[in-house]
């Protein structure tokens, strides 16, 4: 089953640019291969339209977002708020379906893998009960390397499979910042978890064709499913 659950250390990293930047590559370079991408749960609008506007997804939206709550809250919280539950029983058909059906399932996660998804389950537990591997998106800014470090000690308690690590300037950055603030040899040494990567700034993240370059220059070895 191939599939890539995209985390973050934290809310706004950046996985949203990253989910779209490996899509780009894969329509670019992987067609007719099918993909899938998928926002499992998700609360006020975002990801799920921009995917949609972004890709000629064969896909319906319900697909893609199976549980939607409209306030922008913690999804427990937004589900009580309309007087719902989280079902993740609809999640989990959803995914087994895109699944079985496309070369390649993007999933990308709410917040970041200590992020609650019901009162007793949080991002990293779920990744683990379903065996996804994660890639985890970290942000280039100061107090990046505490954040990281505490979620990779939060995937290993959790039993998640890691892949590696991605990071994001969500801000335009020098190279002096991005050495300062995320270097990569002390992080991989408190990690022992791989660096894939950086994405630089991009001014226009609708732009397919820089989204796809810009994967092109992380470690696709070790993201691309093996076919």
């Amino acid at each position: 089953m191939n599939a890539l659950l995209i985390a973050g250390v934290d809310t706004e990293t950046g996985k949203t640019v990253l989910t779209t930047a490996l899509a780009a590559y894969w329509q670019a370079y992987c067609a007719p291969r099918r993909l899938g991408l998928m926002k499992p749960i998700q609360a006020g609008l975002g990801d799920r339209e921009h995917y949609h506007q972004l890709f000629a997804l064969d896909q319906s939206i319900e697909q893609t977002t199976p549980l939607f709550f409209e306030a922008p809250i913690a999804p427990p919280l937004a589900a009580e708020k309309q007087g719902r539950q989280i079902d993740l029983a609809v999640v989990w058909q959803t995914y087994n379906q895109l699944a079985q059906t496309r070369d390649w399932l993007l999933i990308e996660s709410l917040g970041g893998l200590g992020s609650p998804i019901t009162y007793e389950l949080t991002v990293a537990d779920l990744a683990a009960l379903w065996r996804l591997p994660v890639v985890l998106v970290t942000p280039i800014k100061l107090g990046a390397i505490a954040q990281t470090v505490a979620n990779v000690a939060l995937a290993r308690q959790s039993g998640v499979q890691l892949k590696g690590i991605v990071l994001n300037c969500i801000q335009p950055r020098s190279e002096v910042e991005i050495a300062d603030w995320t270097p990569v040899a002390l992080m991989q040494s408190l990690t022992q978890i791989p660096i894939l990567g950086v994405i630089p700034h991009l001014p226009d993240p609708t732009d397919l064709s820089k989204l796809a370059q810009v994967a092109s220059n992380l470690d696709l070895e070790r993201l691309l499913p093996t076919l």
